[in-house]
């Protein structure tokens, strides 16, 4: 994932998480999927 070493004001990168999505929350193949219970970030190795 491409992400800056170092930024001088580090609170613009970070962004803000609002609302929830109402566009892509179906799948069109498959009988199993998986949903998450609550919203949260993930760093770049996981």
């Amino acid at each position: 994932m491409l992400m800056p070493k170092r930024t001088k004001y580090r609170k613009m990168m970070k962004g803000r998480n609002r609302g929830y999505a109402n566009r892509g929350t179906e799948f069109t193949f498959g009988e199993f999927a998986l949903k998450a219970t609550e919203a949260g970030r993930i760093n770049s190795r996981q």
